[in-house]
């Protein structure tokens, strides 16, 4: 993924999840996994991770090789 299709405002749909989540979070992406670009956050101070919020409401950050451009 490019970090310069992806800005805030930008609409994405996530792909996968690399950690654990709780199991509500898990049937919202499994009803809709698109969601709109609302901030960045640094991760560890390697990376830089995209604070999503789903189409049902919940908000919640991603790795940004968790997230493509919908």
């Amino acid at each position: 993924m490019s970090q310069a299709a992806i800005t805030i405002g930008s609409k994405v749909r996530v792909t996968r999840v690399r950690d654990r989540i709780p199991a509500d979070l898990v049937a919202s992406l499994k009803a809709d996994a698109t969601g709109t670009v609302k901030d960045f956050r640094l991760t560890d101070g390697k990376g830089i991770g995209v604070v999503v919020e789903l189409a049902g409401g919940d908000t919640i950050w991603f790795f940004d090789d968790e997230i493509v451009p919908a």
